[in-house]
């Protein structure tokens, strides 16, 4: 420590021979040395070079880039790694170099250094990407791509409306257009990364006579093992869990259904159209599978209608155990997509059962996969002028 002292003690003793000019001068010359080895060594960490460097990001994302249209196309044109992932902007770009900072703490433990584990962390690299999209209005994507300069005649008539609605918003290219660049994650029987990431995908262990949540559709089964689907659980679906096996769970389903043909669909309520679950002919005619409760005729249309319960397999993953997540993420989903048209309807605008007639007009303008699509009828039936008791 004793020469840290010294040399403390002699920058803090006042010069005896140099002027002030020269004391400046060195300052400058130094800090322009300084800025220099700075900003040359920060360019030198946005090359794709740099990169690629890691493994990890030569043998996955490169190599699907290369299968798209930002690395060869019809105007010779290519995006490089930087152009997408490091902003422009030189604050955002320090912001974001500080943020990437946690991609050493990666590289240094091995957390994607296998084709395995990058597909393991996949969703939760994308879904952190998209929301960076997200929250800078995909700033990354408009340094090349403006909608001012958008050639509208050269597109098809679908593409151009679309186009030119969201650019009246300015809105954020990555709300339509993931997986452009590289491959989406791969959910398996799940259509919506981006409602998995926000909610989770379930508890490892469940307690028996509790009750969860469905996040997403889910096939049900006849048994703890066996593959023979017998039918569908619909996502936001309430069930108890009665029993835990390996992988599957046995639930208890309770709704309404309509004396109809097999009575095979299973709804929310009384008088209600709100999907709970869809079983198979097989299921619903299988004696134990259904049990029956209390009937009651619809005025208004005639029907007779059965409280149920059923009982079967399903798997263990997409169980939530509170609903409040999916309504907060339907809720926003609706009033973002369901806004690039028209000023959206209040939810408690319409019934519970007129709803899905007015959400299913609506579909053809919004880019929504199967489970949102879902989550977000069932939101808006649950939060309609039925349950809420508003007039309208």
């Amino acid at each position: 420590m004793k020469w840290l002292m010294n040399l403390w003690q002699t920058l803090n003793k006042p010069a005896k021979y140099l002027t002030l000019g020269s004391i400046s001068l060195t300052a400058f010359v130094m800090g322009i040395i300084f800025w220099g080895g700075f900003n040359t060594a920060l360019e030198a960490t946005n090359t794709e070079e740099f990169c690629i460097s890691c493994h990890s990001m030569e043998s996955k994302p490169y190599q699907e880039l290369q299968q798209t249209v930002h690395w060869s196309n019809h105007s010779g044109v290519r995006a490089t790694c930087p152009d997408c992932h490091v902003p422009h902007n030189w604050g955002r770009k320090i912001a974001r170099k500080m943020e990437a900072s946690s991609d050493v703490w990666g590289w240094v433990f091995n957390t994607v250094n296998t084709s395995e584990k990058f597909e393991d962390k996949r969703l939760e690299m994308a879904s952190r990407e998209w929301a960076r999209f997200e929250r800078d209005d995909s700033l990354a994507c408009k340094n090349c791509h403006n909608y001012d300069s958008m050639k509208w005649e050269s597109m098809s008539k679908l593409a151009q409306k679309q186009m030119k609605r969201a650019a009246e918003k300015d809105q954020s290219c990555v709300d339509c257009h993931k997986g452009i660049a590289h491959t989406l994650p791969d959910m398996g029987t799940a259509r919506a990364p981006q409602l998995i990431a926000e909610v989770g995908t379930g508890p490892s262990k469940f307690t028996n006579e509790q009750y969860y949540f469905s996040a997403l559709t889910k096939p049900l089964f006849f048994s703890a093992k066996g593959d023979v689907e017998a039918g569908t659980l619909n996502v936001a679906t309430k069930v108890k869990i009665l029993e835990s096996k390996e992988n599957r769970v046995k639930v208890s389903i309770s709704g309404w259904r309509k004396q109809i043909g097999a009575g095979r669909v299973i709804y929310f309520d009384f008088g209600i159209n709100m999907l709970t679950a869809q079983l198979s002919k097989e299921a619903a005619k299988t004696e134990g599978v259904i049990n029956g409760f209390e009937e009651k005729e619809d005025e208004m249309t005639g029907l007779k209608w059965q409280r149920v319960e059923t009982t079967l397999w399903t798997d263990a993953e997409y169980l939530i155990t509170e609903q409040q997540p999916l309504w907060d993420y339907a809720r926003t989903t609706f009033r973002s997509s369901c806004s690039v048209c028209h000023t959206q309807p209040d939810e408690a605008h319409f019934d519970a059962n007129t709803w899905p007639g007015m959400f299913q007009g609506m579909i053809a303008f919004v880019n929504m996969d199967q489970d949102t699509q879902a989550l977000v009828q069932k939101y808006l039936q649950q939060h309609s002028s039925t349950f809420v008791k508003k007039e309208h």
